[in-house]
Parts: structure tokens; sequence; C-alpha cells
């Protein structure tokens, strides 16, 4: 199963959640809560990469620096993000996200930021693979 399938799955249209690196750590938080999410892209255009910020950065942060709520998305984002693409695999995907520990994982085609999955797209995925092969054999195992 390709990335591109994951994110049809999650819903349609449904566009990357994204802020701008000098957007301030309060309206990070404010976003994070609003859409239930653990992290966002970080983009000065909303297509390109610039980085990602999770909750995870803010409280670290928060940890060496009690003021970090006054602070703007760029100093406290990961500069370095791992990606993949939409004709990646999911299983190996899913062994990047394992490898790296990391929980979320922009989608860049050709430049342009398509999406981002989570490890939780992903397992869910997995997971409805599996039962559909336990559905299958079943079947296969029972049929008269």
């Amino acid at each position: 199963m390709k990335i591109a399938e994951v994110l049809a799955a999650k819903s349609a249209n449904v566009a990357p959640i994204t802020i701008t690196p000098d957007a301030g750590v309060r309206e990070l938080l404010s976003l994070l809560a609003e859409h239930n999410v653990g992290a966002v892209v970080v983009s000065a255009d909303g297509a390109s990469l610039d980085g990602i910020v999770s909750e995870r950065d803010v409280v670290r942060h928060l940890h060496a620096d009690g003021t970090v709520v006054n602070n703007t998305v760029g100093a406290i984002m990961t500069t370095v993000v791992a990606t993949c693409t939409s004709d990646e695999e999911l299983d190996a995907v899913m062994g990047q996200m394992t490898d790296r520990r990391i929980r979320h994982l922009p989608v860049v085609d050709d430049g342009t930021l398509v999406g981002v999955v989570s490890i939780g797209d992903v397992v869910k995925q997995k997971i409805a693979d599996l039962q559909f092969e336990r559905d299958q054999l079943d079947s296969y195992v029972h049929q008269t």
C-alpha cells in the first residue's frame, strides 16, 4: 500500500496544517489544540517545508526555558525534517518512523507539501490491512 492511499483514507480534501516560522508559540499551542494534533508543518508559504514543530518541541524547550511561550515557532522548530513521498510504501514509512522515533512525517511530492502522516494513521491502516487479510483467510477456510 502506498502513502497516497493512507492520505486518501484520512479524509477527502484535508490540507496539511501549517504555521509560519514567525508565528508565536502561543499561536502554535492554540493551533495544536484547535485541530487536536500533535505537530504542524512550519511553512512560510503554506506549500514549502521550512520545518516541523511538535508538542515534544514545546515541552523540551519549556523545560530549558520557562519563557518559551513568548518565543517564535522558528526558534523551537525542527529544521532537519524527515519526509516521505506519496509513492512510498506504507511498511517503509512505518519503519522510518520507528527507526527515527518520530510520530509525524510530512509527505512531499516534487518539493510541495501534500500532507502529513502520523504514526496513528500508519497503525490504523496497518490494522485495517491485517483485518482484511484475516477475513479473507477465514472466508477461504470456511467456504463450503
